[in-house]
């Protein structure tokens, strides 16, 4: 078996996937910078299901590089997420990340209220300035709540990236933030996550 590995750079194994990945698509195309994201996806995941699921609003991969490249910063729900991000890149646009989840004061409000952690780094995120793009790869109770405020008039981000991933409410809050009338980047159904929900941004993050 040893001799059937191919010897690959390191500079290229990125680059080499990106090649294998466009092969096997067998020459099914997404404008940029759709494409791009369903490439990178696909690249973090080995899973071309990614090809058929992801979802865009009208213009919304364009509204969130733009977004990202005039400043915007990013809030996610997880810290595998927020670690997966490109922050460098991103701060040499101005933008930083936020993830709430394991701030004290945010666990001892969710369990007051009764309510997920994630739920409340949604309210958190409703009070900080500047346009914001929303990263949840794994609590189908943020995109709730993100509806919920959105609805209210009270948060509008520039960009959701709704990748929960998991079985108990996931397709349904996916389904519910489609409707909210903000640009959404949805992988539609059970699959995602927060490895996927960084993808999405670095894709973004990496448009020339």
């Amino acid at each position: 078996m040893l001799e059937q590995i191919k010897h690959v750079k390191p500079a290229e194994i990125e680059a080499r996937s990106m090649e294998i990945i466009g092969q096997e698509l067998q020459g099914r195309t997404w404008p940029e910078p759709e494409f791009s994201i369903v490439k990178r996806c696909i690249h973090t995941s080995a899973d071309f299901d990614y090809a058929d699921n992801l979802c865009f609003s009208q213009g919304a991969a364009r509204i969130g590089t733009q977004a990202l490249k005039k400043g915007a910063s990013i809030v996610t729900d997880t810290r595998m997420a927020a670690s997966g991000i490109n922050k460098k890149r991103l701060s040499e646009y101005g933008g930083e990340v936020h993830c709430f989840m394991d701030a004290p004061e945010v666990a001892e409000e969710a369990a007051r209220r009764g309510c997920t952690r994630a739920a409340v780094c949604m309210e958190r995120a409703a009070g900080l300035s500047g346009d914001l793009v929303i990263a949840v790869g794994n609590a189908p109770t943020a995109l709730i709540r993100l509806f919920e405020l959105i609805r209210e008039g009270t948060f509008r981000p520039a960009l959701i990236i709704g990748a929960p991933v998991g079985f108990v409410n996931v397709v349904e809050a996916k389904e519910l933030i489609m409707t909210a009338g903000v640009p959404y980047i949805v992988p539609r159904g059970r699959k995602g996550g927060s490895n996927i929900a960084a993808a999405i941004c670095n894709a973004m993050l990496y448009q020339k």
